[in-house]
C-alpha cells in the first residue's frame, strides 16, 4: 500500500562492517537512503454503528469472514437484501435492521416528539449491545471455526490431537522478546544497478553478496570474517544450503564502462564456514560457440543447477563434475531453471514460441533424467516452484492474476506420478504471495508444510481507529479446500511466512510507522502465535528497519537473531530527505 512519508531525519552514518557507537536509542548508527516509512497511518475511517441482530435465526451456512480461503462452489449466492437493508460496519453481521415503531397512545393519541426521541435512543442503545453480544458468540462467526486463538502468546500451545504433522520447531521464545540492534553494514559505493542477491547464516558467521564478492561477518558483531572476491559481480544465488554450503552465479570479468555488464556465465560452490570457494566451472550453450548465460541457481539434494534462457546445467555439488548441460531435444524442449531443496524439479519450455507449454519434471538429481513430468495448462508461460516436496508450483493462468503478482493458482502435483492432486484458485485480490516476473525459484511470503500451503491475505481494514491488517491462512494440497487456519497480524500490522520450523511457521510482521517490525512462530496444529523477537520502537531504529522494502527484502530469522537485507541497489541519490541505507541489518534478543 502506499503510504506518506514521515518528517525527514537524517540519522549518523557508520563505518564499514564493525558497529560504531551509537547514538542514543539506537544499537548502531543507522546509515542514510531512500524511501519513506512503512505503515504511516492513513486518514481515520469514519466509524460504521453496528447493526442489530435479525429476529431469527442466522442461516447456519454463511460464506467465511475477510481473510478465509475461498473455494468455488463450496458457498451458495448471496441472496438480495430485503427491505429496510442497510449496509454494515466492517467486521459486523449482514443481517437487515428492523426499524423499532414508536407505540400509539391509548385512544389513538400520538406521543410526543420528545417521547419519540427517547424511547428510539433506548432502544438503539439495546439493540447495538445485542449485536456485539450475538456477533461475539455467533456459531457463524468465522473466526471461532479456528483451530486455535489467533491473537499473540508467550507460548505455542498443542491442539487437543497433538502436534502439526510435520512436529514441532526448534524455535523457542527468549525471556526477553525485545531485540537490540547488533549491528550494521552500509551499502558499498557504485555507480550503477548493483545485484546482491543472497545471504546465509551459519552458528557462526553471517554470510552476505557485496561488490564482486561474498563476505562473512561475525555473527554477534558483524566484523569480517572472510572475504571472497570474484572476478566480477554476482547475478544469482541459492536459496538453500546443503553440508554448509551454497551456490552462486557470476560474471567472468569486471564491468568496463559504457556497456556495464558481462554475461551470467560462472557457477561456484563457496564453503559458508571458511570461504573458501570450492570450485568454479562454465558450461558452453546447445549452439557450442559461446558460455551458456544463466538467471539462477539451486541446490536439489546433492546437486547444483543453474538455468536461464540458454537452457539448464548441472553439477556434483562435492566436486563440481559436471552432470549435465544445455540441450535441445525434438521436442525443442529446454529447461528454463528448477527448484531445489529435498528434491529438484525443472520448468521445461518445449515447443515453438506460438504453441508452447511448460512442464513440470522430478529429475533424478544424478543422471537429470525426469522421475514424473506433469504439463501446465495452456495459457502458462512461466511457472513458480514453491517446494519440491511436496511438489507445489505457482503460475499465472492466462495472465489473469492482474496486480503482477504472477500468481493466479497453485498446483499441487504428485511428484512420484505427475499427476495433479489439485488446483487451488487464489484470488490476487484477497491472496498476497508473489513470484518474481522472470525466473523458477522466485516465488516468496509463501511457504509449505504439514501438507498445506500458507499464504498471506492482502492488506484490508483492521478493527481500530486507522491502519489495515491481513492474515495468514492455508489450503491442504489433498483435497484444495481451505482450512480453518487463521493467524492474525493485529491493528496496523501486515504479516508473512518466512519460512518453515518443523510443523510451526515463522512469520514476520510488517510494523506500523512509530512501533518496530516483529518474528513470530506460527504453532501448526493450533495456530497459536508467540512472539520470538520485537525491534525497538525507536524513532532511528524504525528509520533503519524501514529503509527496506520489507516486503522483497532478504530476511532470516534464527535462534534469537534477525536479520534484513538488500539483494538490489543504486548509486544513492543527492536529497535532503533521504535517510541512511544499509546493505543489512541485524537485530537480537541475545
Amino acid at each position: 500500500m502506499t503510504q506518506p512519508p514521515p518528517p525527514p531525519n537524517q540519522p549518523p552514518s557508520g563505518g564499514f562492517g564493525a558497529p560504531q557507537d551509537p547514538p542514543p536509542g539506537f544499537g548502531a548508527p543507522p546509515p542514510q537512503g531512500p524511501g519513506p516509512a512503512y505503515g504511516y497511518p492513513q486518514n481515520p475511517q469514519n466509524p460504521q454503528p453496528p447493526q442489530a441482530p435479525p429476529p431469527h435465526t442466522p442461516p447456519t451456512t454463511q460464506p467465511p469472514g475477510y481473510g478465509y480461503p475461498q473455494a468455488p462452489g463450496q458457498y451458495p449466492p448471496p441472496q438480495p437484501p430485503g427491505p429496510g437493508y442497510q449496509q454494515p460496519g466492517y467486521g459486523y453481521p449482514t443481517a437487515p435492521v428492523q426499524q423499532p415503531v414508536p407505540p400509539q397512545g391509548g385512544g389513538g393519541g400520538k406521543l410526543s416528539a420528545q417521547m419519540r426521541i427517547i424511547i428510539a435512543a433506548a432502544v438503539a442503545v439495546v439493540l447495538i449491545v445485542a449485536a456485539g453480544i450475538w456477533y461475539a458468540g455467533s456459531k457463524d462467526d468465522p473466526a471461532n471455526d479456528a483451530k486455535g486463538p489467533t491473537g499473540t502468546s508467550e507460548s505455542g500451545g498443542e491442539a487437543a490431537g497433538g502436534n502439526a504433522p510435520d512436529g514441532g520447531g526448534k524455535e523457542k521464545a527468549p525471556a526477553n522478546t525485545r531485540a537490540k540492534v547488533a549491528f550494521q553494514l552500509p551499502l558499498p559505493k557504485v555507480d550503477d544497478l548493483t545485484n546482491v542477491t543472497g545471504s546465509w547464516v551459519t552458528d557462526k558467521a553471517y554470510v552476505k553478496t557485496g561488490v564482486e564478492s561474498v563476505v562473512g561477518y561475525d555473527i554477534a558483531k558483524g566484523t569480517p570474517l572472510w572475504t571472497t572476491p570474484l572476478p566480477g559481480q554476482v547475478c544469482a544465488a541459492s536459496r538453500h544450503v546443503k553440508d554448509n554450503r551454497t551456490a552462486v552465479v557470476f560474471e567472468a570479468a569486471k564491468r568496463v564502462p559504457p556497456k556495464n555488464f558481462q554475461p551470467c556465465t560462472e557457477v561456484g560452490v563457496i564453503d559458508l564456514t571458511t570461504g573458501k570457494l570450492l570450485w568454479r566451472t562454465s558450461v558452453t550453450s546447445d549452439s557450442g560457440d559461446e558460455k551458456a548465460a544463466f538467471d539462477e541457481v539451486t541446490i536439489g539434494a546433492t546437486t547444483v543447477a543453474a538455468g536461464g534462457l540458454d537452457g539448464g546445467a548441472a553439477w556434483d555439488l562435492a566436486t563440481g563434475k559436471e552432470l549435465w548441460k544445455p540441450q535441445t531435444n525434438a521436442e525443442e524442449c529446454e529447461d528454463r531453471g528448477y527448484g531445489g531443496g529435498e528434491g529438484l524439479v525443472a520448468a521445461r519450455r518445449c515447443g515453438r514460441i506460438d504453441n508452447g507449454y511448460l512442464l513440470i519434471q522430478n529429475l533424478d538429481p544424478k543422471t537429470g533424467a525426469p522421475l514424473s513430468s506433469y504439463k501446465m495448462p495452456a495459457g502458462v508461460e512461466d511457472a513458480g516452484i514453491v517446494s519440491t516436496k511436496p511438489l507445489v508450483v505457482a503460475a499465472d493462468v492466462g495472465d489473469t492474476a492482474g496486480d503482477g503478482s504472477s500468481i493466479s493458482d497453485f498446483f499441487s502435483i504428485d511428484e512420484k506420478t505427475g499427476k495433479l492432486k489439485v488446483k487451488i484458485a487464489a484470488d490476487a485480490e484477497r491472496y498476497a504471495a508473489e513470484c518474481d516476473s522472470s525466473g523458477v525459484e522466485v516465488c516468496h511470503r509463501v511457504v509449505v508444510g504439514n501438507n498445506r500451503l500458507y499464504l498471506p491475505t492482502e492488506d484490508h481494514e483492521g478493527g481500530g481507529e486507522y491502519g489495515n491488517t491481513n492474515e495468514i491462512v492455508s489450503f491442504d494440497l489433498t483435497t484444495g479446500k481451505p482450512t480453518s487456519d487463521k493467524a492474525e497480524a493485529g491493528d496496523r500490522y501486515s504479516m508473512f511466512p518466512l519460512r518453515m520450523d518443523g510443523g510451526d511457521i515463522i512469520a514476520f510482521k510488517q510494523p506500523p510507522y512509530d512501533k518496530g517490525g516483529q518474528v513470530v512462530s506460527i504453532d501448526g496444529a493450533t495456530f497459536k502465535q508467540t512472539v520470538l523477537l520485537e525491534n525497538p520502537s525507536d524513532r532511528s531504529v524504525r528509520d533503519a528497519e524501514q529503509s527496506f522494502v520489507l516486503d522483497s527484502a532478504e530476511i532470516i530469522y534464527t535462534d534469537g537473531r534477525l536479520f534484513i537485507a538488500d539483494h538490489l541497489f543504486d548509486a544513492p541519490r543527492d536529497t535532503s530527505t533521504d535517510r541512511k541505507a544499509y546493505l543489512a541489518i541485524s537485530f537480537t534478543t541475545r
